[in-house]
C-alpha cells in the first residue's frame, strides 16, 4: 500500500443492510508511516445493475444506474504521518431497488473512497459493498391471501389401443410467503385408467430473467417434494408443505434489468401432466388476522379433509368408465385414497441440499423445521442472491448480523449461458386455458 499502513472504510455500528431513504454514514480511516501529499479525498456512494448473457462475465452487457453522489471530505493538502478520520454522510434514493446476486447479472452497492495524488504520484482507492433492502409488503399485492389454484386434463393412450383420462388439480394455501414459512399444497389426481401413474413432484422454482438484447432465462429449483403414483382408477390426493429458504423477493421493484418470478409445479408422470401455481415470494407476512380471514374454499376446490376423516377414505360408489368395466380392472369404483410421500429434498442454511424424512412435515399443529429455519416473522431473512453471502436483516433498533450462508441448489439444476426458454407448461399454466387463480 505504499505510504498508507492502513486505508479502510467502516459504516457507523457496523450497519450493512438499509432501507430506502435512510442515511447511511461512516468514517474512512487512513494510517500513513510517512506524510502524504494529496490533491482531494472524495467520497462516491453509488448503486447500479449490470447483466450479461454469460455467467459470471467481468463486463457487463447492459447497465443502469440507480444513484451515484460524491462528497469532497479533504481538498488539497498534506496527510503527516500518523491516523486520520474522515466522517461521511449519504441519503439513500427511495426507489432504489432490493440488492440482487445471480450468475448473470447483479444490483449492488458500495461506498467508495479515493486519494487523488500529485502527478507521477499514486493514487488510493478502497471501497466497501452494503446491501439495500426495499420491502416487499405482501399485503399490498392484490388477493394474495387467496389461494392460487391450477388444473388439467390429460388424455392418453397405452397398451396399443387403449385410452383413458387423467385430471390433475392443485392449490397453494396462500399467493405469497415469507422465507421461513412454510407452503401448503394439496394436490388431487383422478386416474381414469387402467393404467398404474408415475410419482408425483412438487416443486419450488425460481425464474430469473435478465433483460438482454437476447433475454437470459435462469430456472432453479428450490425444493421438492416427491410422492408416489396413483393406481390405475384411482381417486387420490396428496398434501404436502414446503419451507420457504431465504429467497430474494419477488419482481426487484424498481429494476428494469432483472425480473424475479417464482411458481409451485406440479407433475405427474406417466402420463406426463403438468400445472403451476404462480406465487410471490416478499418480506412482510401476509395478515391474515381475524379481520382479514381466509376466504372459503369454493366447491371446485379441494376442501380440507375434517380432523376426524381417517389417513384414507373408502371406497365412493359410483358407475366406472366403459373402459375400466371392459377391462375388468376397477370393478370397484373409482376409490379415494391419500397418497404417501417418498421423498423431500429441501436446501438448509449450511448450503447442503437435504434429503428429509416425510414425517418431518407431516406433524401438525406444528412443523418441524430444519435447523436456522423459523416460522416467526420477527427476524425475516434477507437474502442477496441463491449463492452468495446472505445478510441477516432484523427490523427494529436492532443491527444486522451479517452471516455467511450459501444456498446450493438440488443436483438436478443445470444452467446456461445461451438464452433458452422456461418450459412450455409454465406459460401454459398462467394461462387463462388452463389455470384458474381465485379471485373471490
Amino acid at each position: 500500500m505504499g505510504k498508507l499502513q492502513e486505508f479502510d472504510i467502516t459504516f457507523t455500528n457496523n450497519k450493512v443492510v438499509y432501507g430506502p431513504g435512510e442515511s447511511i454514514s461512516g468514517n474512512v480511516k487512513i494510517r500513513t508511516g510517512h506524510s502524504l501529499q494529496y490533491k482531494a479525498i472524495k467520497v462516491y456512494c453509488q448503486g447500479s445493475c449490470g447483466i450479461s448473457n454469460k455467467m459470471n462475465e467481468a463486463s457487463w452487457a447492459l447497465e443502469e444506474q440507480y444513484f451515484n453522489s460524491t462528497l469532497s471530505i479533504a481538498d488539497k493538502g498534506t496527510l503527516v504521518a500518523g491516523e486520520h478520520s474522515f466522517p461521511f454522510q449519504f441519503v439513500l434514493p427511495v426507489a432504489a431497488p432490493t440488492s440482487f446476486e445471480g450468475p448473470f447479472g447483479k444490483i449492488i452497492y458500495r461506498v467508495r473512497v479515493a486519494i487523488d495524488t500529485p502527478r507521477f504520484s499514486k493514487d488510493y482507492k478502497a471501497q466497501r459493498a452494503f446491501y439495500l433492502l426495499n420491502l416487499l409488503n405482501l399485503n399490498e399485492v392484490p388477493e394474495i391471501e387467496h389461494p392460487s389454484y391450477a388444473v388439467t386434463t390429460k388424455k392418453f393412450s397405452y397398451l396399443l389401443v387403449k385410452t383413458g383420462t387423467l385430471m390433475l388439480k392443485a392449490r397453494s394455501d396462500l399467493r405469497g410467503y415469507i422465507p421461513g414459512q412454510v407452503i401448503k399444497l394439496a394436490t388431487e389426481i383422478h386416474n381414469k385408467s387402467g393404467k398404474d401413474t408415475g410419482y408425483v413432484l412438487a416443486s419450488l422454482i425460481q425464474k430469473v430473467t435478465y433483460k438482454t438484447k437476447r433475454p437470459v432465462v435462469d430456472l432453479r429449483t428450490i425444493a421438492e417434494v416427491e410422492g408416489a403414483g396413483v393406481k390405475a382408477g384411482k381417486h387420490a390426493e396428496w398434501r404436502e408443505q414446503i419451507i420457504v429458504p431465504p429467497l430474494p423477493q419477488s419482481a426487484l421493484a424498481g429494476c428494469s434489468l432483472i425480473h424475479i418470478d417464482y411458481f409451485i409445479q406440479v407433475s405427474l408422470k406417466s402420463p406426463d401432466a403438468v400445472v403451476t401455481l404462480p406465487i410471490y415470494i416478499g418480506n412482510i407476512a401476509v395478515n391474515l388476522s381475524p379481520s382479514r380471514p381466509m376466504p372459503p374454499t369454493p366447491d371446485h376446490r379441494i376442501a380440507p379433509r375434517p380432523p376426524s376423516a381417517p389417513s384414507a377414505a373408502g371406497v365412493t360408489p359410483s358407475a366406472p368408465p366403459v373402459e375400466e368395466l371392459e377391462e375388468g380392472m376397477c370393478a370397484g369404483g373409482v376409490a379415494s385414497e391419500e397418497l404417501p410421500t417418498k421423498s423431500h429434498s429441501q436446501q438448509d442454511p449450511s448450503g447442503q441440499p437435504v434429503t428429509m424424512s416425510p414425517s418431518a412435515f407431516s406433524q401438525a399443529p406444528g412443523v418441524a423445521l430444519p435447523p436456522g429455519l423459523r416460522l416467526d416473522a420477527s427476524a425475516p431473512l434477507f437474502c442477496v442472491s441463491t449463492g452468495a453471502t446472505i445478510p441477516f436483516f432484523t427490523e427494529g433498533n436492532v443491527t444486522p448480523i451479517p452471516t455467511s450462508c450459501s444456498l446450493i441448489l438440488p443436483p438436478e439444476y443445470s444452467s446456461c449461458d445461451y438464452p433458452h426458454e422456461p418450459p412450455p407448461t409454465y406459460e401454459e399454466s398462467c394461462s387463462a386455458n388452463s389455470t384458474f387463480n381465485s379471485i373471490q
